[in-house]
C-alpha cells in the first residue's frame, strides 16, 4: 500500500530523511519511531504530497508520488500534531468544508456519522475554539476519515492528551485497522507503538532497524530463561553448563538467567536436568524486554556507530547501503 525507495529530503543542506526504503502492507499499522529531528514528520508530509523529496521515489495507494499528487492528497487521510482547524466554525462546519474539498458525494451523511463514532455529534454546532485539546484531536480523526480513506497518516495522534482520551483515540485507531485501512503511525509513546503496531521502523534520519517488536526483541537480546531455585549449588551450575542447547548462564543469588535457541523445546529437558542434579524449582519465567528498552538500546547502538566514523565514513557507509 505505501513503498518507497531510497526516499530523501535535504533542506539546505541538511539532510532530514537519507535513502528511506520501505513497504507498509494493506491492512497493517507500521509505527515510525524515532527522537525529535529524526525525520518522522518530514515523512508523513512527503507521502501526503505535501513536500517533494529531493530525490527518491514512493507510491502511495497505487499512485506515484511527484506524478499523482492531486490523487494522494484525495486518496490518504492525515492527522499531524497539531489538528489546525478553523476555531470560529463549528465542529460540523469544519467537516463540511473538508468533505467538500475531497469531493464526497454524501457530505451530510459522513459528516453525522463520523460526528457520532467520535462521539461528538452533541457538540456538532459548538465553535471548535471551545473544543478541548482530546476533542480537537477527535475531530481531526474525522476529518481524516470523511472521505473514507484506505491509508491513513498519523502523526503524534495522542500527543498532549490526558491517559483517558489517550485510549479513546487508541482504540479507535485500533477499529480502524480492523476495518482493513492502512495505517502509518509516528509516536513518541512506546507503549503505544507496542500495542499498535505490527511492525516498526526506528528512525534517525536514516533507517536504523525494521521488524516486529518481537523480533527485534529477539535479535537485540536473544531469548533468556529466568529459573529461581531454592538454593543454587555447584553440582546444578555444573549440570546445566552440561547441557549442549544452553548458550549462556548468569547466576543472581537463587536465579539462573538461561539463554536458550528454543525455550518452548528446551525448557521441559532444562526443567528435568535440574530436578536430576537435586534443584528445587520455584519458578521459571522468560526474561521480558519492552519495546522502550529495544529503542534505546538501537538508538544507543546508532549513536555509538557514528561516534566511531568520521563525515567521510558515513558517507561511504550511505554510499553502500
Amino acid at each position: 500500500m505505501i513503498t518507497t525507495r531510497a526516499l530523501t529530503k535535504i533542506y539546505d543542506g541538511k539532510v532530514a530523511v537519507d535513502a528511506l526504503t520501505l513497504e507498509v502492507r494493506s491492512g497493517e499499522i507500521f509505527g515510525l519511531l524515532g527522537p525529535n529531528g529524526a525525520g518522522k514528520t518530514t515523512t508523513v508530509r512527503m507521502l501526503a504530497a505535501l513536500i517533494a523529496p529531493t530525490s527518491g521515489e514512493a507510491i502511495i495507494g497505487g499512485y506515484r508520488l511527484g506524478e499523482d499528487d492531486t490523487a494522494i492528497r484525495r486518496s490518504v487521510g492525515i492527522v499531524t500534531e497539531a489538528p489546525g482547524m478553523y476555531e470560529r466554525l463549528s465542529a460540523r462546519e469544519n467537516l463540511e468544508v473538508y468533505a467538500k474539498l475531497y469531493g464526497v458525494s454524501n457530505v451530510a451523511r459522513q459528516v453525522e456519522k463520523y460526528l457520532r463514532l467520535l462521539d461528538l455529534w452533541d457538540r456538532r454546532d459548538d465553535p471548535v475554539g471551545t473544543f478541548s485539546k482530546g476533542m480537537k484531536q477527535k475531530l481531526a480523526l474525522a476529518r481524516a476519515l470523511v472521505h473514507e480513506p484506505q491509508v491513513l497518516l498519523l502523526d503524534e495522534p495522542t500527543s498532549g492528551l490526558d491517559p483517558q482520551m489517550t485510549r479513546v483515540v487508541r482504540d479507535f485507531i485500533a477499529d480502524l485497522k480492523g476495518q482493513g485501512r492502512t495505517i502509518l503511525l509516528c509516536t513518541h509513546n512506546l507503549d503505544e507503538a507496542e500495542r499498535l503496531c505490527d511492525r516498526i521502523l526506528v528512525l534517525r534520519t536514516r533507517p536504523i532497524a525494521l521488524g516486529t517488536p518481537e523480533a527485534l526483541r529477539r535479535q537485540l537480546f536473544g531469548r533468556r530463561i529466568i529459573v529461581t531455585l531454592e538454593t543454587v549449588t555447584e553440582r546444578i551450575l555444573e549440570r546445566v553448563c552440561a547441557l549442549d542447547f544452553v548458550l549462556d548462564l548468569q547466576q543472581d543469588g537463587n536465579q539462573l538467567r538461561i539463554a536458550l535457541p528454543d525455550p518452548e523445546r528446551q525448557n521441559p529437558l532444562l526443567v528435568r536436568a535440574l530436578v536430576e542434579a537435586g534443584a528445587a524449582v520455584r519458578f521459571l519465567t522468560e526474561e521480558e524486554h519492552s519495546l522502550e528498552e529495544i529503542y534505546l538500546r538501537l538508538i544507543e547502538e546508532e549513536s555509538g556507530e557514528r561516534a566511531r566514523c568520521s563525515p567521510l565514513d558515513r558517507a561511504e557507509v550511505s554510499a553502500a547501503r
